[in-house]
């Protein structure tokens, strides 16, 4: 039985609403219950941001996601702020372009992803969060990597069809950050 609890975390304009709408799109198109929860800084710009989604193949108890069993940091304050609520045995995603430090604890896997070197790499700094959504669908096998490209295909048509390549090639560069 699969019950994920996912935290998405960073700074506004890093693409963190845009992974967790991806991923509970995914998980309504495999036939999963799904919950995307969306929470913001009182910032207007520059501020927190970060969504919970669950991810599950029985009823969905609650859309508040308060122990994580997988944690996407895509900076510093989300690392300290929400690693010590990962579940023991989840998985933590590191933005490591600019979190230095290392995850502290030894009761999780963590994965460090170059996110930003990655989209930099391509040529487009706006697929920093592809790259990790790429680790995440590698590391857990909860989503099918087609669904996702088949969601990205639906997005992006007309003018726009050409970042389909984009993204996909950086799903393809996170996903090669995972052993």
């Amino acid at each position: 039985m699969a019950y994920n609890e996912i935290l998405i975390s960073g700074f506004g304009g890093q693409g963190v609403m845009a992974i967790g709408l991806t991923l509970a799109e995914a998980g309504m198109s495999e036939g999963m219950n799904v919950s995307w929860l969306p929470s913001y800084g009182p910032e207007m710009r520059g501020g927190t941001a970060n969504c919970g989604v669950v991810i599950a193949d029985s009823e969905i108890i609650s859309p508040i996601v308060l122990e994580p069993s997988e944690l996407i940091a895509m900076n510093l304050p989300s690392l300290d702020k929400f690693e010590p609520h990962v579940k023991k045995g989840g998985t933590i995603f590191v933005n490591e372009s600019i979190i230095q430090r290392k995850v502290q604890r030894g009761d999780v896997r963590a994965i460090y992803v170059p996110s930003m070197e990655i989209a930099s790499g391509i040529g487009n700094m706006r697929v920093a969060n592809m790259a990790m959504l790429g680790a995440f669908i590698k590391a857990t096998q909860l989503l099918k990597y087609d669904t996702i490209i088949a969601m990205l295909t639906q997005l992006f048509t007309g003018s726009k069809a050409h970042l389909v390549g984009l993204n996909e090639e950086a799903l393809e560069r996170g996903a090669a950050c995972v052993d």
